[in-house]
């Protein structure tokens, strides 16, 4: 097993290796604050471990979206808790979820114990260039404002 980045690995299946994104959750990027952080919080958590993997779909990129569960944990939501992820509200359907990510920014895990404007949502550093610096400020949303973007 390969931890790509905080949000990707490939998994060893009894068919071969397959590149895994983690369905609902969103990393920081590599080149973004916490990026490399987050890649070694999900290495720690899951690397040469063996892991049950719950498919959703296949993405344009010919990645399995799919679940990841270590002993009975839900490795997405122990990302989004740490504070090494975000809710990844447009593909996100589990509300619990977003109490999650809350949690995390209320406890300053993570990313959460960065300044404001290294905060920046992955979805949204990842439009940085057409966003001209005008970033989403997620630090005081609520379960309910965070629950009603989710699959949006």
């Amino acid at each position: 097993m390969g931890v790509i980045d905080g949000d990707t690995a490939d998994v060893r299946l009894d068919s071969g290796m397959i590149r895994v994104r983690f369905h609902a959750i969103d990393a920081p990027e590599f080149g973004q604050p916490h990026g490399k952080a987050a890649k070694a919080a999900l290495s720690d958590l899951i690397f040469g471990k063996a892991v049950e993997v719950e498919p959703f779909e296949q993405d344009r990129y010919d990645r399995l979206v799919a679940r990841v569960w270590l002993d009975g944990v839900d490795v997405n939501a122990a990302m989004i808790k740490s504070g090494n992820a975000w809710t990844y509200r447009r593909y996100a359907d589990e509300p619990a979820y977003c109490a999650h990510e809350k949690a995390a920014r209320e406890q300053e895990r993570g990313l959460w114990r960065l300044p404001p404007a290294d905060r920046v949502a992955p979805w949204e550093w990842r439009q940085r260039k057409s966003r001209e610096g005008h970033f989403t400020d997620y630090s005081r949303e609520t379960v309910a404002a965070c629950v009603a973007e989710l699959g949006k």
